[in-house]
């Protein structure tokens, strides 16, 4: 077993992946996003909240995995704008830590129905000093307030769960944005009626050989009908 790389030494790591994604990321998002992987393998010590546990698998398997789709999110919800985003079944934060630091407009909220994974990521909070990012322990069905813009989530459940568990807290125009490894096309056989798929975009992720992609979709009325591909 090769030995775990130390956290200070995996911004170069960080910075290159960062550039591939095409993402302009200033000293201090960077050392933002360096903090929350030293306090995700902090915590995950003793809360187990994920099975990777070393620093630079996590980088490239989690951290790295979620910037890829930080290029997307941002030509749908618009960069620098003032969204509302809610990451279902967020665990240890991801996407929701890396899209609050990356876009500070957008209010990013985090539901997880394990009650350490909400409260490790309320301590991202204010460790990062991050006030856009909240995080509320319940099950996504529980929740009241709705009016997202964006709502995502990063291997939660099949499609058809995620949309009917959720689509009373998406707004009128806003979508739904699954993350998935291959395109899943059983589950888009199985979404229920109204749903409009409108794009399955493929995401590259640097350091990783593995298929990644991102599933929109959005209420069918008002939608162009079909489904992309790209």
């Amino acid at each position: 077993m090769r030995p775990e790389a130390p956290i200070g030494t995996l911004r170069p790591a960080l910075e290159g992946a960062c550039d591939s994604l095409g993402l302009a990321l200033d000293p201090a998002a960077l050392d933002r996003l360096l903090a929350y992987l030293a306090l995700l393998q902090r915590w995950n010590a003793t809360y187990n909240l994920t099975a990777v546990r070393d620093p630079g698998e996590m980088l490239t398997q989690h951290l790295a995995d979620c910037l890829a789709v930080v290029g997307p999110l941002r030509r749908q919800l618009g960069a620098g704008t003032s969204r509302r985003v809610l990451d279902v079944g967020s665990g240890g934060g991801l996407p929701g830590v890396a899209l609050a630091v990356l876009e500070p407009g957008w209010s990013v909220t985090c539901v997880d129905a394990v009650g350490k994974k909400a409260a490790f990521i309320r301590q991202v909070a204010v460790e990062l000093r991050l006030r856009n990012l909240a995080a509320e322990h319940a099950r996504v069905e529980s929740l009241k307030a709705g009016g997202f813009d964006l709502i995502t989530s990063r291997a939660f459940a099949s499609l058809a769960d995620f949309v009917s568990l959720t689509r009373k807290l998406l707004a009128a125009d806003g979508v739904w944005a699954a993350m998935k490894g291959k395109t899943p096309d059983a589950e888009l056989a199985a979404l229920p009626a109204g749903i409009a798929v409108f794009h399955v975009e493929p995401i590259a992720v640097p350091g990783l050989d593995a298929e990644r992609c991102i599933v929109w979709m959005r209420e069918a009325a008002g939608a162009a009908p079909g489904l992309v591909h790209s």
